[in-house]
């Protein structure tokens, strides 16, 4: 466990008034980076409380997850006493970050023009669905209607037009949201250091994937009068996927030339190495499911060690598949103490994650405040 006591953040006054993973695990990554992150909430709780497995009501593992180093309040905002509970926190605050849709934090008169005038220095946050300047601003948003409509779930369809569209087996949208608001809060706090101006900052989820997407999907829309050819070929082509072994599945990943002559010399096929797939990347980026499927014809010839161990000699990129059961016996993160297993006053002993950026100066901090019971710190907060 770590118990640095500060960190790169450490006097700034964060009120969290965020639920389920978005905007939570952002605050929580500014929580391990030393903020007080105040966590508002209503009486009935944060509804990721509920979500099972869970060993005591309101402490489900996946609120484990993303709400260490906070401190949990309760406001009833629908009546008068709680709203003034929530502006007296306000005024002196550094940053507000909600996920209620900016109408219904209107109706309160909790919208940011309002704040700043009780707090010029507050930089407010929106952490929500759709950005606020187009039609869909007002939906709801989850994770599995952002993958939807933001083409992620439609990659499965680009691979092959007989796949039905599929989600990822995990909430990317929300994560890369949450990734995405505490990059964008700690970019507001530098901007507030060097000019004493506070912001509005918001922070879409369907924006967000869909230009994370981008980055390779645009591809060869990039360069059209109008943009329809998207797909980056390799992400897409069927063969690309692990290949079995003799014992189980590998990643083989030659990417330069320089690495495919390499990897077909280890493998014996010297006969590869003028071929144009392997001395040209636009004729190999043009065949690329044909040039995988050679590495996938050629993979149970060989246990999954022995080529681990030849790819290390030929210096190529290569790991073993791994099942998520598997990470704890993982050598890497077995020597890096990546999993901890800590005390939780409530829940006893539980299993976790330490933060993964290595700060020389600053460190993160881990667990300093175990995952908050609901209210936990309400008396000594708004007393």
């Amino acid at each position: 466990m770590n118990d640095q006591p500060s960190g790169a953040l450490l006097g700034i006054k964060i009120i969290d008034m965020t639920s389920v993973v978005f905007g939570p695990l952002a605050t929580q990554m500014l929580g391990d980076l030393g903020a007080d992150v105040i966590k508002v909430e209503s009486p009935e709780g944060d509804m990721l409380r509920q979500v099972q497995p869970a060993q005591n009501p309101g402490m489900g593992a996946a609120f484990l997850g993303t709400n260490r180093n906070k401190r949990s309040i309760v406001i009833d905002l629908k009546t008068p006493d709680g709203r003034e509970q929530l502006l007296a926190l306000l005024g002196n605050a550094d940053v507000f970050v909600s996920s209620i849709r900016p109408a219904a934090l209107a109706r309160l008169s909790l919208d940011p023009e309002t704040l700043r005038t009780l707090n010029p220095g507050l930089i407010t946050v929106a952490a929500v669905g759709f950005g606020s300047d187009g039609p869909y601003a007002d939906k709801p948003a989850y994770d599995d209607s952002v993958q939807s409509v933001s083409g992620m779930a439609g990659l499965a369809m680009m691979q092959n037009p007989d796949n039905p569209p599929a989600y990822a087996p995990t909430i990317i949208a929300d994560k890369l949201g949450g990734v995405t608001a505490a990059h964008a809060i700690t970019t507001a706090l530098f901007h507030r250091e060097r000019t004493g101006q506070a912001q509005h900052v918001e922070v879409p989820m369907f924006e967000t994937l869909a230009s994370f997407l981008m980055v390779e999907h645009m591809a060869a829309a990039t360069f059209e009068e109008e943009p329809t050819s998207f797909g980056y070929k390799r992400m897409l082509v069927p063969h690309r996927r692990p290949v079995q072994t003799k014992d189980g599945f590998i990643t083989i990943l030659p990417y330069s030339n320089a690495q495919w002559s390499r990897f077909f010399k280890a493998v014996g096929r010297d006969d590869m190495l003028d071929h144009p797939w392997v001395t040209n990347m636009d004729e190999r980026s043009a065949n690329i499911g044909a040039v995988y499927d050679m590495v996938a014809q050629m993979a149970p010839e060989r246990t999954t060690a022995d080529w681990v161990a030849l790819m290390e000699q030929a210096d190529i990129p290569a790991m073993p598949v791994r099942l998520l059961k598997d990470l704890p016996n993982d050598p890497h993160l077995a020597a890096t103490g990546f999993f901890q297993q800590i005390d939780h006053p409530t829940e006893g002993k539980v299993w976790t994650t330490k933060p993964a950026v290595k700060y020389s100066v600053t460190p993160a901090r881990n667990n300093i405040l175990p995952v908050p019971k609901l209210g936990e710190h309400s008396a000594e907060i708004l007393d």
